[in-house]
């Protein structure tokens, strides 16, 4: 295998250029700082989107609000607003500092996307956002709408009618197809999802059970995502959502970095050069880490530190990033397998539109084995009963890996942070969870159980 060529490399020269690569092809946790970050606003002056693109998608959901108000009653109390609770989990902070032995210097939070209304993750954000836009943009072509009309007629069969007439086609490893398929047959779309091997079988019978189509496929993310992008280009009335390159669902997860400016100053948080801001992200193709981390360094520049979090056998953010050849490599071509329980993040090669757009930008990138994952899960039932889907507690590493890593004590003293810790907030974003059937959810809580020992 060391003699392969991938990039127009061996595997072996790239082990010599990349030798943490050594350590990865184990499927070893490891810890990246990236060698190339540089100040946000030195690497905001090459970027293709701004503060301007994030304002617009949220001023879109507002217009939305009514009708998601209207079509979704759970959401009535927050006027429409999808957005999700930021909790202090002081319990679980504890538990991780005893079984690493190791203390967590700041205040460790949890964003609770896992609980957002409607689809239950992350992709609540992007997803949504991405099938909301393009209705505004069909009915607004058509005449249906004025943009200063009360956006509560969408729910109106009239156009639940004119929706039936197009599709919608994405490929998903599960969360992602969820949140479209519930907005986009809600609204009255077509819709069609291709569901990886990796899919659980839960998310595809609550999409059948919403009308939604599903099509199995026995590949991976990536040639799933490549079959749905070739059904959708057969078909005019098709429209396809790209997890792998699109600017839409990357703007819609970034507005979420304003709503959490709003929650961190309702608690009384701060955020300064004095007190940094940690955020651990669960990774996949990295559309809804990536626009969150954008949206979060136009909000606080270089006070946050944003760092994604992977799965050891499909590290592929990492790979991409740290050869420099983002969707050109994946983690099959050098070894790994790319299955794990986080079926989430089972996506074996990054995006590229997010690698290169984050290239200077995100502060680092580790990796989590599933054991760990399936332990943080049992203990954050038992600590502060709260329940996430395995691929959530990725975030949840972080801290202890910050901490614990000689590589991340290596960031925080590059980067001046060392004696600032102790006013530091850390926050794990939850990325999914609350729509786990409660049988499923007892079996992960079990084996994490049984892997604690």
């Amino acid at each position: 295998m060391e003699n392969r060529i991938v990039a127009g490399k061996t595997i072996r020269q790239w082990m010599r250029e990349l030798p943490l690569l050594e350590n990865m092809i184990r499927t070893e946790e490891v810890f990246w700082p990236n060698p190339n970050i540089c100040s946000f606003d030195q690497a905001a002056r090459h970027l293709p989107l701004g503060e301007r693109d994030v304002k617009e998608a949220e001023e879109r959901l507002a217009r939305f609000a009514p009708y998601i108000a209207k079509a979704f009653p759970e959401t009535r109390d927050s006027g429409g607003i999808i957005e999700s609770p930021l909790i202090k989990i002081p319990k679980m902070q504890r538990y991780l500092e005893e079984m690493s032995g190791q203390p967590i210097e700041g205040e460790v939070w949890i964003k609770c996307d896992s609980h957002l209304p409607i689809s239950g993750s992350i992709k609540a954000r992007g997803g949504i956002y991405e099938v909301l836009k393009h209705a505004e943009d069909l009915a607004l072509a058509n005449g249906l709408i004025s943009i200063e009309d009360d956006y509560a007629v969408f729910a109106d069969e009239e156009f639940r009618e004119f929706f039936s007439r197009y599709s919608l086609v994405v490929g998903s490893t599960g969360n992602l197809g969820l949140s479209i398929g519930i907005i986009g047959a809600r609204l009255g779309f077509h819709v069609t999802v291709h569901m990886s091997a990796d899919a659980k079988q839960w998310k595809k019978d609550l999409l059948r059970s919403k009308g939604v189509t599903v099509v199995e496929h026995l590949t991976d993310y990536n040639k799933v995502v490549e079959e749905a992008r070739r059904q959708s280009a057969e078909d005019p009335a098709s429209y396809f959502i790209d997890d792998e390159n699109s600017i839409h669902l990357f703007l819609g997860y970034a507005v979420a970095a304003l709503r959490l400016k709003q929650q961190l100053e309702d608690k009384n948080i701060i955020v300064d050069e004095d007190h940094p801001l940690f955020v651990y992200l669960p990774c996949g193709v990295g559309g809804g880490p990536g626009g969150v981390t954008f949206g979060l360094k136009l909000v606080y520049g270089d006070h946050v530190h944003c760092f994604f979090a992977e799965p050891t056998h499909s590290p592929c953010m990492l790979l991409g990033m740290m050869t420099g050849e983002h969707d050109r490599v994946s983690v099959q071509e050098f070894g790994m397998d790319n299955r794990t329980e986080a079926d989430g993040l089972a996506v074996g090669r990054p995006s590229r539109l997010v690698g290169k757009m984050l290239e200077h930008v995100i502060s680092g990138v580790y990796t989590v084995d599933d054991s760990t994952l399936y332990r943080l899960l049992a203990a954050m039932i038992d600590t502060e009963e709260i329940r996430l889907e395995p691929s959530a507690l990725a975030g949840v590493a972080g801290p202890v890996r910050l901490f614990q890593d000689q590589a991340g004590q290596t960031y925080l003293k590059q980067h001046h942070l060392k004696e600032k810790m102790n006013k530091a907030t850390h926050i794990c974003w939850a990325t999914g969870g609350s729509m786990v059937p409660k049988d499923v959810m007892d079996a992960y809580y079990q084996e994490g159980k049984r892997r604690q020992g």
